[in-house]
């Protein structure tokens, strides 16, 4: 009888947790969005090179528009790619999962998200229209990790330890703006990264 009971617990306890939480979220949209991450701090860093600069930072970077342009573009690259494989990676968790991808919680999850991500892209063009080039990676550091712990009440926990990660990264990084470059590969990429596999061993 207590068997049963524990069953029947669990499966409430189910239940409750597909109804107030956006479970679908993969592992695998991390690992990938990570990769792709460090790929694109690589091509950064031989751009910056290529102009004559060492770091990322508003002492050491030359500016050039030819490199801003280049920088841009690699950033909007990485963006369209992490958000592409994001959404089809969670499409697959979410059938595996027979949860609806586009429902209440799914929209109000993903607007928590895309306000502070919002607010943060639009502090950071001006910061580019200013030429403050090495606050740049803070602040999309800083802005993605509150956007992460905003979403995270409607999703898993971990999400929300992975902004308080992304936070502390960015703050540290404004302290040290000539690393900016580093820093934003080690939030963006290796932390994503470390993300989707303990997403992947704990929610497979």
């Amino acid at each position: 009888m207590n068997e049963k009971h524990q069953k029947d617990l669990e499966m409430i306890r189910s239940i409750m947790e597909r109804s107030s939480r956006f479970i679908s979220l993969s592992g695998w949209s991390g690992i990938m969005a990570g990769v792709i991450a460090l790929v694109a701090a690589y091509a950064g860093l031989y751009f910056i090179k290529e102009s004559g600069g060492d770091y990322f930072g508003n002492q050491l970077i030359p500016y050039s528009s030819d490199l801003i342009t280049r920088l841009v573009i690699t950033l909007l690259l990485t963006l369209l790619l992490a958000v592409f494989f994001g959404v089809y990676f969670t499409i697959q968790k979410s059938k595996k999962n027979k949860q609806k991808l586009w429902n209440s919680l799914s929209r109000r999850l993903l607007f928590s998200l895309l306000v502070p991500l919002l607010a943060g892209g639009i502090f950071c063009f001006a910061l580019y229209k200013q030429h403050h080039f090495g606050m740049v990676a803070p602040v999309m550091l800083i802005f993605y990790g509150l956007g992460l712990m905003n979403a995270s009440k409607y999703t898993l926990n971990d999400v929300e330890y992975l902004g308080y990660c992304e936070l502390v990264l960015g703050l540290a990084a404004l302290f040290l703006p000539g690393f900016g470059l580093v820093f934003w590969a080690a939030g963006f990429g290796l932390l994503h990264i470390i993300y989707g596999i303990v997403m992947q061993k704990k929610y497979h």
